[in-house]
């Protein structure tokens, strides 16, 4: 990503537990399901941090910045995939 970010080791997350459930953060690298307008874009191996209990997820302001950038972005896509979309109905 040109951030020097190319191991989840190298990330410094903003926290240590997270604000939700209080469980421990690591750092890791995790796929992103960014929406950017109207669009869903996949963001696949971004660093940040992961809490181990609930799953919550954290990044760095540069890599949150990289990330928007790829959204606005028309850079060549790695794959597409076709995603389903439902509407919830509540039960009766």
């Amino acid at each position: 990503m040109g951030l020097g970010l190319d191991d989840p080791k190298e990330v410094k997350t903003m926290v240590t537990r997270c604000y939700f459930c209080r469980g421990k953060v690591e750092a890791s690298k995790v796929d992103v399901d960014f929406r950017w307008g109207g669009k869903l874009k996949v963001i696949r191996d971004v660093p940040g941090g992961v809490c181990r209990q609930c799953g919550e997820q954290y990044f760095d302001a540069a890599v949150y910045k990289e990330m928007e950038k790829l959204g606005a972005s028309r850079k060549k896509l790695e794959q597409r995939l076709q995603v389903d979309v439902l509407p919830f109905r509540a039960a009766s």
